[in-house]
């Protein structure tokens, strides 16, 4: 599902063999992806990935969807827009460094059960980033789409995570630099509400 009006930029620039991760059986830590590109899919649940005290042992479904690849990839603005809020959210299996930006964009007539058709506004976030990636940064300041914002991040620096970026879309302006990435099965419905489909602006990368 593919927003028509707009043309997107990629995020990442994405090798034509990657591989699509499925955490619906939970991870297995032994075995070694066999690409340095991996996506992590939306909408999944994820049980026993989530075991640090941010999540409190309940939180298993995925908003946003992940883009595994090398250190210090490049990432991109999707879209023209602005800078709303960036920090290092330094918890333990939490985003570490990241950037929030500010968009209006052209979606779909219909996304689920929301009615959409002109501009909206929405607010789209990137986590797991390098440290440096949040130099020179200013609030309110504008990008461009195809404009390098960000590097991704290491293990040491994003949270504990292997080295991706987590690209969530919101229709809620967050109050900061952060989103629940992942939340209870409970609060699902509602969250897929608000959080759409990355797929809208990223194409459909599975």
């Amino acid at each position: 599902m593919v927003a028509e009006a707009e043309a997107f930029h990629p995020v990442i620039h994405m090798p034509e063999e990657y591989w699509v991760f499925d955490f619906t059986r939970g991870e297995d830590k032994t075995w070694v992806c066999p690409y340095d590109y991996q996506i992590g899919r939306y909408d999944e649940y994820r049980p026993g990935m989530y075991t640090t005290e941010l999540f409190g042992g309940v939180r298993d479904v995925h908003v946003g969807l992940d883009i595994g690849a090398p250190v210090a990839t490049p990432v991109y603005a999707f879209f023209d827009g602005v800078i709303h809020s960036f920090g290092n959210n330094s918890e333990d299996g939490s985003y570490g460094p990241t950037i929030v930006t500010e968009h209006y964009v052209s979606l779909p007539e219909e996304v689920g059960s929301q009615n959409f058709g002109s501009k909206t506004k929405v607010w789209a976030l990137h986590g797991h980033l390098s440290l440096d990636s949040l130099k020179d940064l200013e609030i309110g300041s504008q990008i461009k789409a195809g404009e390098m914002i960000a590097k991704i991040g290491s293990e040491e620096v994003n949270g504990g995570w292997p080295p991706h970026l987590h690209f969530q879309l919101s229709l809620i302006e967050p109050d900061t630099y952060d989103m629940p990435g992942v939340v209870e099965q409970s609060e699902r419905d509602w969250a897929l509400q608000v959080y759409l489909d990355p797929r809208l602006v990223l194409g459909k990368l599975y």
